[in-house]
Order: C-alpha cells, then sequence, then structure tokens
C-alpha cells in the first residue's frame, strides 16, 4: 500500500466572480521511501496540490476526492487532526528559506520547538537532537549554528537548516517545494544529494516539486507533469524525460537550454499556462500545442494508460521527438 495515496483530488477557491476551480481529479501516489517529482510551469498547481496535503488552504477553499496519509484520510481533517500530522507524518519544505524561517528566533529555537511538541522531549535532550540533525545536513559548528539567526546564513545554509526544521519530527513524507530555486548550480548539487542521502539512511519518502527537469531527472524515479491544475502525464523518470506521450512533456524539454544545444534550436513554448476559470473548452493545452486537433477541443482528455506503467491524457497520441 503507498504511504500517500490520492484520487480525483480537486480544489475550488472563492473568487471575486465566484469561486474558482484550481485544481482537477489529481491523482498520485508515494511509496515509502520513493522520491517522486512533480513538474511543470508555475500556476501549474503544483504548490497548491501541496498545500492542500497540509492542510494550508485559504479560508473558504472548496475540497473533493480522497487523500489518504498511511491510511487516515486527510480530506476534512479537523484541527486537532492535522496538529498529529503535520510535521510528525508530512513535513515540507518551502521554496524561499528566507520567508519560511521566523527572522526573530534563532534556528535552535524553531528546530527545538518542533521536537518537544510531537516527540515529547525535554529542553536538554531536544538541544542534543538538534546538534545531531544539523550534522546529518552539514552544516558546520551545529552547536554555534544553534544560537545563530537566520539572516546569519547563507542562502545553501538556511535551506539547509530549514530541511533540518522539517525532519524534527521524524516525519516520514517530506514535500520539498522547489528548495533549490535561488541556489546557484553547486549549493543545489549539495541539497540534491543530502535529500537523496536522507532518502536512502532513513527511509524517508519524499514528493519534489520543480519546474526544473534536470533536477527531476537527476533525483526522481518517477514523475507527475501538471498543466492547468491536471496531471496530463505520469510514468518512470527516465522513460517520461526520453520519450515522452504528451506535447505538453515534449514542449517542455524542447524550451530546456540543454536540450537546445544537440539541436541548436531553443524551442519556447507560445503563450502562458491558462488562467483559473479561463481554460478552453477540451484539453486545456490545445491553444499553445503544435499538434492540436479537432478531437482536442472536444472534451477534457482523460489520463489514460500508455503502456510501460505510464499514462498520458491526449486524445491524438502523436508522433513526438525522442529526447537524447
Amino acid at each position: 500500500m503507498a504511504l500517500l495515496d490520492v484520487e480525483n483530488l480537486a480544489v475550488t477557491l472563492p473568487g471575486p466572480r465566484g469561486p474558482l476551480p484550481i485544481l482537477h481529479d489529481v491523482s498520485l501516489t508515494v511509496a515509502e521511501g520513493e522520491l517522486v517529482g512533480i513538474a511543470g510551469e508555475s500556476g501549474c498547481g503544483k504548490s497548491l496540490t501541496a498545500q492542500t496535503l497540509l492542510g494550508l488552504l485559504p479560508t473558504g477553499a472548496a475540497v473533493t476526492g480522497s487523500a489518504r496519509f498511511d491510511g487516515t484520510e486527510l480530506i476534512g481533517l479537523d484541527r486537532r487532526g492535522w496538529q498529529r500530522v503535520r510535521g510528525a507524518g508530512i513535513a515540507m519544505v518551502f521554496q524561499d528559506p528566507s520567508a519560511a524561517l521566523h527572522p526573530m528566533l534563532t534556528i535552535g529555537r524553531q528546530l527545538t520547538e518542533h521536537m518537544r511538541f510531537h516527540l515529547c522531549l525535554g529542553r536538554k535532550e531536544a538541544d542534543r537532537r538538534a546538534v545531531g540533525l544539523l550534522e546529518q545536513v552539514r552544516i558546520p559548528d551545529p552547536e554555534r549554528a544553534l544560537r545563530a539567526y537566520p539572516h546569519q546564513f547563507s542562502g545553501g545554509m538556511r535551506q539547509r537548516a530549514a530541511i533540518a526544521i522539517a525532519l524534527a519530527a521524524e516525519p516520514r513524507l517530506l514535500i520539498a517545494d522547489e528548495p533549490t530555486t535561488a541556489l546557484d548550480v553547486t549549493v543545489q548539487a549539495g541539497i540534491l544529494a543530502l535529500l537523496d542521502r536522507l532518502r536512502v539512511e532513513t527511509g524517508l519518502a519524499v514528493a519534489f516539486i520543480t519546474h526544473d527537469l534536470g533536477v527531476l531527472s537527476a533525483l526522481t524515479t518517477r514523475s507527475y507533469v501538471l498543466y492547468a491544475g491536471r496531471v496530463v502525464e505520469t510514468g518512470p523518470t527516465g522513460a517520461l524525460l526520453t520519450r515522452p506521450r504528451h506535447p505538453y512533456t515534449s514542449a517542455l524539454l524542447g524550451a530546456r537550454p540543454h536540450g537546445a544545444q544537440a539541436s541548436g534550436t531553443l524551442r519556447p513554448i507560445p503563450g502562458g499556462p491558462p488562467a483559473p476559470g479561463e481554460a478552453p473548452v477540451g484539453c486545456a493545452f490545445q491553444d499553445r500545442c503544435a499538434h492540436v486537433a479537432d478531437e482536442c477541443r472536444v472534451a477534457v482528455p482523460p489520463l489514460s494508460p500508455s503502456g510501460e506503467d505510464r499514462a498520458a491524457a491526449c486524445v491524438i497520441r502523436p508522433e513526438l521527438e525522442v529526447v537524447a
């Protein structure tokens, strides 16, 4: 049984002209110790999916579908239920550690408060475990780091501290929401290696959200591609990124600078994802798709099996370029 099993998750948020559908029938799974990727452009619903799984949606949000974590249904949890799940069951590393870390509290204070609440540790025992966590994420001089404030760390060290805080209550699933976006390439590689090492050493499951397909290929075993709040393709990461089955995945690969080096031409995707509530009838990608056909404008294509433990939401199944 999957550690996380999401089925037909749909989210509607209040808007100035009425409810706006944001997520549509999102289904995904994450197994124990698995590192799964969730990819797509900004505005495709990646972060909102993560926020839904942690009960962090704004007031007025309506959620349907199912999201079961270790057998517990998350949709409809009350406040006490979320307190048991957040931190000790599911933890999250946010994109910007400068915003996620409290600027007025020391790293030690932010680390130990989770342990003392979820693990019922005393102050001295929590401090000892905090030092061990900072060592685990490779922060130098951890005793001194406990007394430091976030502004005294570099961007990479702040992100490592944020990961340590997320791990403080021994969660079984870590959601990493683009944690390497603002970091240079060397620091980014270190963070990715850290997450993979933690997965191997502790059995931690990781859902890694990114718009960088290079990061996806380097880190994950399975991936989901989202567009306009829907899963449009899923499968083993290597196969998905070398033999895409959906035109959107193929277009993302063609727009990568590294992918353009082989052909000599960068192929940007025209336009942008539709705003919530403004998707056309049929496939939401139709206005940007180089393979659009009449049947694409009739109905939303379902996510259908396409072999090799893969699925794609495309009714025309065009011949797409194989990526080297």
